[in-house]
């Protein structure tokens, strides 16, 4: 990733961020799922994730024929909604035109669930957007990571490396989670719900 000067405006008809922790140590782990989706949307549509003054890696490409931007927050976690506030006045998104991937501990690992809206269940990085944005009304899709056993902290769980057992499982939500996102761009999240939840 590098810094670069930009010389065309920033357009986008799309906004759609991935969740995570930025550097390499945080590579593979449970609250990077987010992350992994954009990585696949990424590579999938030829898209370009470079560092930007957003303080996230960032990206436009067309996906189904729109134009879609793909942003990775650097904010960390807790802070994700720093970053997601200058992405949407950047490119100007109505909320309706944001999806949000991120983890999910109450949903089995592979599992999907796209909504509408609806509130930050305990997770920080949404919060963080809600907050910042000062509403809940936009789309996001979870992956779920499972539950962390009874004895574990939940802040060390999710920054996990996922057990040898699990990594297709996730793998594959991440492809699917991929599979989701494309459908929200190109017919929109009740289509992605019907498709994918469950």
């Amino acid at each position: 990733m590098f810094w670069r000067r930009r010389t065309e405006p920033l357009h986008a008809d799309r906004l759609i961020v991935g969740l995570g922790n930025p550097g390499g140590r945080y590579v593979g782990t449970r609250h990077n799922v987010g992350f992994e989706a954009v990585r696949h949307l990424s590579e999938r549509h030829g898209v370009l994730l470079r560092r930007s003054r957003l303080r996230a890696a960032e990206g436009c490409g067309e996906i189904a024929g729109v134009r879609v931007a793909l942003v990775q927050p650097h904010t960390y976690m807790n802070l994700s909604g720093r970053c997601v506030v200058r992405a949407v006045r950047a490119y100007g998104i109505e909320l309706e035109r944001l999806l949000v991937i991120c983890d999910d501990v109450n949903l089995p690992p592979g599992r999907l669930r796209a909504r509408r809206a609806g509130s930050a269940g305990g997770h920080n990085g949404l919060a963080s957007i809600i907050q910042v944005l000062g509403t809940d009304e936009f789309a996001r899709l979870r992956i779920g990571i499972g539950e962390p056993p009874p004895w574990s902290d939940r802040v060390a769980y999710v920054l996990e490396r996922f057990a040898g057992d699990e990594i297709e499982t996730v793998q594959d939500a991440i492809q699917r989670a991929a599979d989701a996102a494309e459908a929200w761009v190109a017919e929109g999240i009740e289509e992605a719900m019907n498709r994918f939840n469950g």
